[in-house]
Parts: structure tokens; C-alpha cells; sequence
């Protein structure tokens, strides 16, 4: 057989040797219809109903906008006063509790986004109507999280900013702007 002949030979036992992964990458959903929210995962659940970051205030972390959770998990390293400690307390708790009770309303969006198709009930107008409202609780929860960022920067100090950074592994870039001087 010629030497074209046999890669030929060999493409077309390689293709039939790989038709389980290709079935199976034409099916990358098999399993999701089992979820509780069909849309989010087990991880993103959690994530929302204990009103975790998820990446939301990114913008605001890696440019020297300090988070209430991390600046409590940095308490002794970062110097602050009993004062901050207990405002930093504050705010974190009341972020939390602002994140938990969007959280629990986006979570519940889906599943009701979901019961519109498995219902039947799915309709143009209906699913503007729910996914546009799934985005906005969305929004709202990120600015919660950005907002508190804000509260942070200006309780720290310059120096606790910048400690704060580097104890964060950002270095000196990313510093952002100061809004109010200490």
C-alpha cells in the first residue's frame, strides 16, 4: 500500500476511534436538566446566596480600591485601627447582606426564567421581560460590591492602601486615584 494510501487508512481508523468524544461534545448540556437552576451552578448558587464577590468588583480591586472581606482578613497585617476594624465589620456585614438578598432574587429569576420554558409558557415578551430584570438585579449587585470598595478606600490610609496591595500581590501599579486624604 502506498504510503498515502495508509495515512489515509489510518485518518479513517482514527476518525471512527473518536466518534464518542465527538457525540459527546455535541451534547456539552447532558446532565445540566438535573440542576436546581438549570442556569448556574452548584458554585454559583453558593456564590449569590451567601453574597460572595465572584470577580464583581474587579474593577475596583485591581486598582487599589481595598474589599471589606480581604481588609478583615488583613486586619493585623495592614495596621488598622479598632476604629477601621470595627467599620470595615460594619460594612462587610452590610455588603453581605445587601449581595445575599440580591443574590437570592437573581437565583430565583432564573428559576422562574426556566419555568417559562418547561412550563410552556416562554413567549418573546416574557423572556425580554425576564432576562432583562435577571440583568438589572445583576447590575445592582455588582455596584454593591463596587460601592463598598469605595467605603474602603476611603477608610484606609494611603500607606494601608498600599500595603493592602501589595499584601494582595498587586504591586505598586494599579493604585488608583485617592478621593479623600488622610
Amino acid at each position: 500500500m502506498s504510503r498515502l494510501g495508509s495515512m489515509l487508512v489510518l485518518a479513517a481508523l482514527l476518525g471512527t476511534t473518536s466518534l464518542g468524544p465527538a457525540a459527546r461534545a455535541a451534547a456539552p448540556y447532558a446532565g445540566l436538566e438535573h440542576r436546581r437552576v438549570k442556569t448556574l451552578s452548584v458554585e454559583q448558587v453558593d456564590d449569590l446566596l451567601r453574597g460572595r464577590g465572584m470577580g464583581l468588583a474587579l474593577p475596583a480591586e485591581l486598582n487599589g480600591y481595598p474589599g471589606p472581606r480581604h481588609v478583615l482578613d488583613l486586619a493585623d497585617e495592614l495596621g488598622l485601627t479598632a476604629e477601621q476594624q470595627d467599620e470595615t465589620a460594619r460594612l462587610f456585614e452590610e455588603m453581605q447582606a445587601r449581595a445575599m438578598a440580591l443574590g437570592e432574587r437573581i437565583v430565583a429569576g432564573e428559576q422562574a426564567l426556566d419555568r417559562l420554558f418547561s412550563d410552556g409558557q416562554a413567549s418573546e415578551t416574557a423572556i425580554r421581560d425576564a432576562t432583562l430584570e435577571i440583568g438589572r438585579l445583576r447590575g445592582e449587585l455588582r455596584a454593591v460590591h463596587l460601592g463598598y470598595h469605595l467605603a474602603m478606600r476611603d477608610l484606609l490610609t494611603r500607606e494601608q492602601t498600599a500595603a493592602y496591595q501589595e499584601l494582595r500581590g498587586y504591586g505598586t501599579h494599579g493604585s488608583g486615584h485617592r478621593r479623600r486624604s488622610h
